[in-house]
């Protein structure tokens, strides 16, 4: 820290990470996973990825295994997954990361304002996904020492919003799950979550 103002570390990216995370079952497998990214500030520039794990529990490259990241910079996308979603929690170990095809981004649009719903949606490569948050709660902000963090070597800044539920759209069908009570850091919150203002701050 300077001055306990400035932290003197660099910034690997900023930006937004909303996902929902659902289980057909609370104490079984995630059976759905949608986390998208839209980042304004990175080694690799700026750009959005719609990271969409239909099944987490097969490796990717198949038609049984709808598997797809939607981007508009593949770099950076690749970057974001393997490197910060891969140590997720939720995504940790996933077979579907493997192979994952990176397909290019034609569109994408937000929608619902986060008062009460939210939405992303994009398209590309014959992919159209949208994920949906209902119910949406009281933003609280975190700060999440490295220790503490996915990476183990980041400290993150980030406003977190709750939502009662979420889903996940492929193509014009709804995939299986539901959200699932979930602890973000002593919050009692669901496995259907907005992350917004979502600095993370790096230290070698």
């Amino acid at each position: 820290m300077v001055g306990d103002v400035v932290l003197d570390a660099p910034v690997d990216w900023t930006g937004e990470n909303p996902g929902v995370y659902l289980k057909d079952d609370p104490e079984g497998e995630w059976i759905t996973l949608g986390s998208f990214f839209r980042v304004f500030v990175s080694p690799h520039g700026p750009g959005t990825a719609m990271l969409l794990l239909a099944s987490p529990g097969e490796a990717s490259g198949s038609d049984t295994a709808p598997n797809v990241c939607i981007t508009d910079n593949e770099p950076l996308a690749r970057w974001l997954v393997n490197d910060f979603a891969a140590n997720f929690g939720f995504f940790r170990g996933s077979p579907a990361l493997s192979g994952l095809p990176y397909v290019a981004l034609a569109s994408a649009e937000r929608g619902g304002g986060a008062v009460t719903t939210y939405s992303e949606t994009v398209s590309g490569g014959g992919y159209d996904v949208r994920l949906d948050w209902r119910g949406v709660g009281e933003p609280f902000a975190l700060v999440i020492p490295k220790d503490t963090s996915a990476t183990g070597k980041h400290t993150i800044l980030s406003l977190f919003v709750g939502a009662e539920g979420g889903t996940a759209t492929l193509n014009g069908r709804q995939l299986p799950g539901e959200a699932v009570p979930h602890n973000a850091f002593g919050q009692q919150i669901t496995s259907a979550f907005l992350a917004f203002s979502e600095t993370w701050v790096r230290h070698d």
